[in-house]
């Protein structure tokens, strides 16, 4: 997961003969978009086409369907320009430039600073770069922290915030397989949409975009992956794995079980409940799985003893060392693990999407009232225009799912904190969560945009005089929030500065350690084309739409394995020899969905959308023994939209 600025050319050179040049990262990496909506995509054309994955897509197919139109199951095909779908709150990220700010940022933290103190100088000093920055350049600007906090990057964006539907397939296509195949392989699924960017009302004129290779992968063949990996934890130490194997990850799997029964229970109700709930019952099930699969790498003890090797190794040549000071940085985070243990169960979190809107509103009106530089980073002046796009947003609120996901939250609330805990009692009001949740949305009307604006346009003055019942839970809970928040960041910079430490004596001793963990920002990964063997199995690195009609019929009686209509109509038609899905060893990340992969030659080959079940630990270790991302084929997507969509025009403008 390398830096774009720091690319690994000698690295790339001995082992595979390549050199990238300026020319060919540049390119590949203003034809890289990430998506606010969490994951990355590809521009495709000069005419703004974008690529990306249908479950990256999901939340905007969601949004833009209705009772009446089910794009998640139906898939869509826009004919012609009128009948691209706008998406409602949708922001694409085009990496423009990168700027290393980290003398600046570390002159303006006092050596003597408390943990409070330097997060609060810290702070101040990124929101004055990331603003001064939008004011000269007009480009989203954000402070990137890198290798612990050892490097601070200031990443500049150009945003497009006009992004309309394009084509999407049905879900049974993108997901075939359902949870069963989630995060195994082979695969045989179109996980694929595209979608057009505009600018001034007109399609996006663009001289960044991947051309299209017209030949299938083969085993053995280099690829690299531009894409947006969200966060690994590579840097921890084993004190902090430890913490996450008896801690954070058991937390969290417990969370995701109740949610995803939570949401299959209210999918019971009908066809437009299931409808209502399916992307979020789908994000929670793809993380159930993801996090089991975690779990399961640390509770097996080589993990663990691999991690403490390696830090013993490193720590003895640290003591031996002129930055034998840093030592010390090991026991400081462990100390703070215990207390990070201590904190999961003191939340007020409610996962409820009026309720975030509601406190989003109450938070800003304090906030707004305070110099830049001492506000929560989210309400900074440099990031206002995404965070006005978010509150602002036309999509639809379902008050029957808020309702039933309010209460559980409640309830959830209710257990954490204890039944007579002062602020629960003060949150139920004397009822029970399941009347109280009622009552809350029964009272609130922030599910429409517009009534959500007087709010943005009023102050402190504005919230203090609101009679909305979610606006007044958002000001009992405020408090508790703010104070949680506060030892939470004190103990965030503990850590940052206690790694800060460990990995500038690590590179002072080794040189350069590669690549820094993921931070959702873009990254280059390479890799090859691979086999591996699994249970005893040989596994090939490359399926067929006829491998997909096969897998269907093996497994006939299953819903989730019955591909759509349009792939039955088609399948006289379809050449079955054509590669659909294929595996490399390029090292991603939740994050990396939707990431293009490309050739040698900078052209598209494929597009991420995946990992199999043994890349899982690449959250924090990774080797490429059995590890594999897994790619919807570029040849497959255009077989598809010629011979299943019947969209050859869309095809022919792929690539020019």
């Amino acid at each position: 997961m390398y830096l774009f600025n720091d690319l690994p050319t000698e690295l790339l050179k001995s082992r595979h003969g390549f050199e990238p040049t300026t020319e060919w990262a540049d390119h590949l990496r203003l034809s890289s978009v990430r998506f606010n909506s969490g994951g990355s995509g590809s521009f495709i054309s000069s005419d703004g086409l974008v690529l990306t994955n249908h479950h990256v897509a999901s939340d905007t197919l969601h949004k833009l369907s209705t009772p009446e139109r089910n794009l998640i199951d139906d898939g869509y095909l826009a004919k012609s320009l009128d009948e691209e779908l706008a998406a409602p709150d949708l922001e694409l990220n085009q990496l423009v430039s990168i700027e290393d700010v980290t003398d600046r940022v570390n002159a303006s933290v006092a050596a003597d600073a408390s943990a409070t103190d330097a997060a609060k100088q810290r702070r101040a000093v990124i929101a004055s770069i990331e603003a001064e920055s939008l004011e000269k350049t007009d480009l989203r600007s954000d402070v990137v922290t890198l290798f612990g906090g050892a490097k601070y990057h200031l990443y500049r964006y150009k945003k497009y915030t006009d992004v309309r539907l394009v084509w999407a397939p049905e879900t049974a296509a993108a997901f075939f397989g359902g949870d069963a195949d989630n995060f195994e392989y082979p695969r045989y699924c179109m996980d694929a949409t595209i979608m057009r960017v505009y600018e001034n009302g007109k399609p996006a004129q663009l001289t960044n975009f991947l051309r299209w290779s017209d030949k299938p992968v083969a085993e053995g063949d280099l690829v690299f992956v531009s894409g947006n990996p969200g966060r690994t934890q590579r840097i921890y130490t084993a004190a902090a794995l430890k913490y996450l194997r008896d801690d954070r990850l058991p937390y969290v799997l417990d969370y995701l079980r109740r949610k995803e029964i939570m949401l299959q229970q209210f999918g019971l109700d009908g066809a437009e409940a299931t409808r209502r709930a399916r992307d979020e019952l789908f994000g929670v099930q793809n993380s159930r799985k993801a996090y089991t699969g975690m779990l399961g790498g640390l509770q097996n003890p080589a993990t663990l003893a691999m991690k403490r090797e390696s830090e013993a190794e490193l720590l003895a040549k640290i003591k031996a060392s002129d930055e034998a000071d840093a030592a010390a940085a090991w026991q400081e985070i462990a100390a703070v693990q215990t207390e990070k243990a201590k904190m999961l169960r003191r939340t007020v979190s409610l996962r409820s999407h009026l309720f975030d809107l509601a406190l989003t509103l109450v938070l800003r009106a304090a906030e707004d009232a305070k110099p830049d530089g001492d506000r929560l980073r989210e309400f900074n002046e440099a990031g206002r225009e995404s965070l006005l796009q978010e509150l602002t947003s036309e999509a639809p609120v379902y008050r029957d799912l808020e309702r039933v996901k309010l209460a559980d939250e409640l309830a959830r609330l209710t257990e954490l904190r204890g039944g007579d805990d002062e602020l629960v009692r003060k949150i139920l009001d004397g009822r029970s969560p399941r009347m109280r949740a009622a009552e809350l949305i029964e009272g609130t009307n922030l599910d429409v945009a517009a009534n959500r604006q007087p709010y943005l346009d009023g102050d402190q003055s504005t919230i203090d005089q609101s009679t909305d019942t979610m606006i007044a839970l958002a000001k009992l809970l405020e408090p508790e929030y703010r104070e949680i928040r506060a030892i939470n960041e004190e103990l965030d910079e503990r850590e940052r500065q206690a790694y800060a430490k460990i990995m500038q004596a690590k590179t002072a001793i080794e040189g350069t350690s590669g690549y820094p963990d993921a931070t959702f920002t873009l990254r280059l990964a390479f890799g090859v084309v691979k086999s591996y063997e699994q249970d005893g199995e040989h596994i090939p690195p490359a399926t067929d739409f006829a491998g997909a009609f096969a897998h269907a019929e093996a497994h006939k009686g299953q819903t989730d394995f019955d591909l759509p209509e349009s792939f039955m109509k088609a399948k006289d038609s379809l050449n079955l020899e054509t590669q659909l899905n294929f595996v490399c060893t390029a090292d991603i990340i939740g994050g990396n969905s939707g990431s293009p992969v490309v050739n040698r030659a900078g052209e598209l080959v494929g597009l991420i959308f995946d990992g199999n079940i043994q890349s899982l630990t690449s959250d924090y270790l990774y080797t490429d023994q059995q590890a594999r991302s897994v790619s919807v084929s570029g040849v497959g997507i255009l077989e598809a939209l010629r011979s299943i969509y019947h969209a050859e025009k869309l095809a022919d403008s792929i690539g020019k």
